[in-house]
């Protein structure tokens, strides 16, 4: 496989470095609430009307109608340019990665004519209601369900660890339509409005400070039937859809696949935390990531450059970003010849949880006793600590590290699958959650 850069993506390359340049923000980002929204959708405008929003999305829904190796370029591109806030936690982060191309493969063209656009032109924020109480790993047992009332669908049940749910109009959503199916069978996918009063969301606050996470209630939530994705009673494949981008923008060509491509940057990570990445408990990983100069940087910032223990461990690391980066580009040259994420994307999410672990690890050895520390007058103004802090939600988020491994086993490796006792029950039959 050849991994070289055509001509054509070089030139798009110094075509992003000189717009980023010329356009990037200069003010920090808000550290939070509807401040911190009205910035993130204010820049996703502002790429909007200058051709950069959607870069592999299709043309006639406002996208550049570019290939997905030009957008893992633009994510390098915006990491080198040392931004004061990163895309990973942007409040249009479900939106533009989620959202919005799970509809590309399988909403309708009213579906698509009528949602995308916003997206991509800042006008709306997106959340994701997957996860349950009862149903994380494994998905696919959720108890949320939706009933058909006529052109509408009600919909009771909770979900959980709903990113950015506070600050959205539109949220996806899979829900139970069909519980005498077994339990892959019988789910529906969603589009629902977040703005009615059935629906109540509750931030859980964390112990980096923050509240990126969400409980959400619905209470005899409507649905119109035109919202349904794909077909009723098959949403489970929709989801899959969803999950691969997610992992995807998670892993090898997101978050993990620009680090490996911004170490060579001129990132400033004496800046305080919160000033690179608008604050939040996001704030640790998303800065050590967009800028991937704290693996760089580090060592000399503590004065400890020469140490040759930890300069072998930083050259490890450093390895591993761009194997990862390589990674990426093996994902985009699959989706550029026609075929769909495959366990790839496993790979990725598995290898950026391990990132962040060994990122932290470099951390709190490297700054010792202060490493505890938070808060912005504290060495990287607290940013070890934050990163340490969240890192279990990575290893969890997308489908947890376990989930991962099985994934790439089976699908890899060539392993047998794992039985399933509850492959053709219906689900009503399952003793799962309330349910046992």
């Amino acid at each position: 496989m050849n991994l070289d850069f055509t001509p054509e993506e070089q030139a798009f390359r110094e075509e992003a470095r000189t717009w980023l340049a010329e356009n990037l923000p200069t003010e920090e980002r808000p550290p939070d609430g509807q401040p911190m929204r009205e910035f993130d959708l204010a820049w996703q405008k502002t790429l909007f009307e200058g051709g950069w929003a959607g870069i592999n999305w299709p043309k006639e829904f406002g996208g550049k109608g570019l290939n997905d190796i030009q957008q893992m370029i633009w994510y390098e591109e915006f990491a080198r340019a040392d931004p004061p806030f990163t895309l990973n936690n942007s409040c249009t982060f479900v939106g533009n990665n989620h959202g919005g191309p799970t509809l590309i493969v399988s909403g309708t063209d009213e579906q698509k004519s009528f949602h995308l656009p916003k997206i991509l032109g800042g006008e709306v924020v997106w959340c994701q209601g997957f996860s349950e109480p009862g149903a994380g790993s494994d998905l696919a047992g959720l108890q949320t369900r939706a009933e058909r009332d006529g052109d509408e669908w009600i919909v009771n049940g909770q979900k959980v660890w709903t990113s950015g749910a506070q600050y959205s109009r539109w949220g996806i959503l899979i829900a139970r339509t069909n519980p005498n199916a077994p339990k892959h069978e019988g789910i529906t996918y969603f589009v629902i409005d977040m703005d009615q009063p059935e629906v109540e969301v509750r931030p859980l606050k964390e112990m980096t400070g923050g509240a990126t996470f969400n409980e959400v209630f619905f209470t005899d939530a409507r649905v119109p039937h035109g919202n349904v994705i794909g077909e009723v009673d098959r949403g489970w494949s929709v989801a899959v859809t969803t999950l691969a981008h997610e992992r995807n923008s998670l892993g090898a060509s997101g978050m993990a696949g620009a680090a490996g491509g911004a170490m060579i940057g001129r990132n400033d990570l004496t800046r305080p935390a919160g000033q690179r990445s608008g604050g939040g408990e996001m704030a640790g990983i998303a800065a050590a990531f967009s800028g991937g100069g704290l693996v760089k940087q580090l060592p000399a910032l503590v004065g400890r450059a020469e140490d040759p223990v930890l300069r072998d461990k930083v050259m490890r690391m450093y390895s591993l970003l761009e194997i990862t980066r390589y990674t990426s580009l093996r994902v985009q040259a699959a989706k550029a010849a026609g075929r769909g994420p495959g366990p790839e994307v496993s790979t990725g999410k598995l290898v950026a949880s391990e990132m962040v672990r060994q990122l932290r690890d470099i951390g709190l050895e490297a700054l010792g006793a202060d490493g505890m520390l938070v808060g912005a007058e504290t060495p990287l103004g607290g940013l070890i600590q934050q990163l340490a802090l969240f890192r279990p939600a990575i290893s969890i988020a997308g489908g947890s590290d376990e989930i991962q491994r099985n994934i790439i086993g089976e699908r890899v490796l060539g392993l047998p699958r794992e039985p399933r006792f509850d492959k053709d029950l219906p689900f009503s039959e399952l003793k799962v959650g309330t349910q046992r």
